[in-house]
């Protein structure tokens, strides 16, 4: 078996007791055939059960690996593997630097504290000062509430990937993310294979290299939506028949992913919620629709298609309070959009956007706080959607 950590030693680079570290990763001759994953086991008790609020004793890795593990060590092999692991995990973390063998060695004979496994306090019990790559709890917490934010990944997918990024931290700070993760609800996808078909559209988006040629292909897929004939399901949008589209780029809005597509049969640009793809093909046929997505500015098309829903477009003016402006920024941004105040209480802006009736919903949220300027046809379009609405009653 290969060292579990894919390091090659190269030269005579010898530990305090004389031998090389190869020789001391694989274990001592005469021992049990395994002996050699001894250090492997070693770092992986402690990555997983030793942080600074949970040292542990030597009895309690001698336990561990007599017992659990059935392992023969003594207290002199385990302070041999703690000076083996933080010498591998040093290089690891420094392998960008050039550092070597010798110098990770050198280094940390002279700077104790840059050792990841460290001892202190009273009863002298060791933990993991600081883990591989820099990596914080608070960074981990951070990636889990990603995953469990993310719409497009399924509620197993979710609870597999917390798994896989808690194994970077101790079980007691991996139980806090997995809790802390599982208490914010969230409206998830059904779709376990979105990874899959975001893999798919990657690999036909790829331009490839003289090595490893391969042009941007289309691709083929089925496109779902909800039907409430004979309770909630999803069917097949036009009537199971297969979409063809060119991809170009996967966007992600509000926790779900996007495909922007040249769409073979309306032959423009057009959006698709992965989740909603299935079977989702190759199809080895070059891409089309080059020049249109050339001519595309992805800030202004993204505010526009996400944030209005789509429609006519049209610059129109828009009077709101003060208090509104970090709002209506974060709605409409600050590039091509003017602004400039009204008077003490309200300002003005001049966005770009697509009527629809969602957006004509979207400014019945602010109620008074929000009037229309104009165009005057706007404000016609705006009204006679509010007479509609008050209708219904």
């Amino acid at each position: 078996m290969e060292n579990p950590w894919g390091i090659c030693y190269y030269g005579e680079n010898t530990n305090q007791e004389g031998e090389t570290m190869a020789q001391s990763l694989k274990g001592e001759p005469g021992k049990s055939k395994n002996q050699r994953l001894r250090s492997y086991l070693v770092m992986q008790y402690f990555l997983k059960n030793a942080d600074e609020r949970h040292p542990v004793s030597m009895q309690d890795i001698l336990l561990y690996l007599n017992e659990d593990c059935e392992f023969s060590a003594d207290r002199r092999a385990i302070y041999k593997d703690i000076e083996d692991i933080n010498i591998i995990l040093y290089l690891l973390d420094n392998t960008e630097d050039g550092c070597t063998l010798e110098e990770a060695v050198k280094t940390l004979e002279k700077y104790p504290d840059e050792a990841f496994i460290t001892s202190g306090g009273k009863n002298g019990k060791y933990y993991m000062s600081r883990r591989p790559h820099g990596i914080e709890v608070d960074d981990i917490r951070l990636l889990a509430e990603c995953v469990y934010n993310a719409k497009f990944i399924s509620d197993s997918k979710a609870k597999e990937l917390i798994e896989v990024v808690s194994g970077l931290v101790s079980q007691w700070d991996a139980a806090d993310i997995t809790h802390d993760a599982f208490l914010v609800g969230r409206s998830k996808t059904e779709n376990n294979k979105i990874l899959s078909s975001i893999s798919t559209i990657n690999y036909a988006m790829r331009r490839g290299t003289a090595d490893d040629p391969h042009r941007p292909e289309k691709i083929t897929f089925k496109y779902q939506k909800y039907s409430i004939d004979d309770g909630i399901k999803t069917v097949d949008r036009r009537r199971g028949n297969t979409y063809k589209v060119s991809p170009y780029r996967l966007l992600i809005n509000d926790g779900n992913y996007y495909l922007l597509a040249f769409d073979d049969k309306a032959q423009d640009m057009r959006t698709y919620r992965v989740d909603r793809m299935k079977s989702v093909s190759l199809t080895g046929e070059p891409r089309d629709g080059e020049e249109i997505f050339s001519t595309i500015d992805m800030q202004n098309y993204t505010q526009r298609v996400f944030g209005m829903f789509g429609g006519k477009r049209v610059r129109l003016s828009l009077r709101f309070i003060n208090p509104l402006l970090d709002t209506v920024i974060d709605r409409f941004g600050t590039k091509g959009v003017s602004y400039s105040k009204y008077d003490d209480s309200h300002f003005t802006v001049s966005p770009e956007v697509e009527l629809s009736e969602q957006f004509y919903a979207w400014l019945c949220g602010f109620g008074n706080k929000v009037k229309i300027i104009g165009p005057d046809f706007v404000i016609e379009e705006f009204t006679a959607y509010l007479d509609k609405i008050r209708g219904l009653y």
